[in-house]
């Protein structure tokens, strides 16, 4: 059936019901979770000079948001664990999150992917887009959408 499911999460409530779900559907499979967060990269801005104490201070901002995420899913990988499913974990940083899901998923080679929707509708949709969306539209690989 599925051998290796890539699940993105961004650490809301809707993304660990997808790791929840994921992790259900590995144990019954016997596949393994490659669970994937996307940072995008600091944006410095043109026009500002950056002073090195304001380098130092975005070179700490951003080292915190890496231990979040890390912690994050490191909490989500002893979950599955426990539940006897091997599950990975990878922190990427790509300016679109949609295409480093699809570069993941190549470079892991999995088979599947499981992630959340957030649910936008109507004009929030449309101008905020939405990753899940993206993934449906530029991926070859199965995509579950849980909401």
């Amino acid at each position: 059936m599925y051998s290796k499911i890539l699940v993105p999460t961004d650490g809301s409530k809707l993304s660990s019901k997808a790791i929840a779900v994921a992790t259900r559907l590995a144990a019954l499979a016997g596949a393994k979770l490659v669970l994937l967060h996307v940072q995008q990269p600091p944006d410095y801005g043109a026009d500002e000079e950056m002073t090195t104490a304001g380098l130092r201070a975005s070179k700490l901002l951003q080292k915190a948001r890496h231990d979040d995420a890390e912690a994050m899913l490191n909490a989500a990988a002893e979950g599955a664990i426990r539940k006897k499913v091997d599950a990975t974990t990878r922190i990427v940083e790509n300016e679109s999150p949609f295409k480093a899901i699809i570069q993941a998923v190549k470079k892991d080679k999995c088979d599947l992917i499981v992630m959340a929707s957030h649910g936008r509708r109507g004009l929030a949709a449309v101008l905020m887009g939405s990753e899940t969306q993206k993934v449906l539209t530029h991926s070859t690989t199965p995509v579950l959408v849980v909401r």
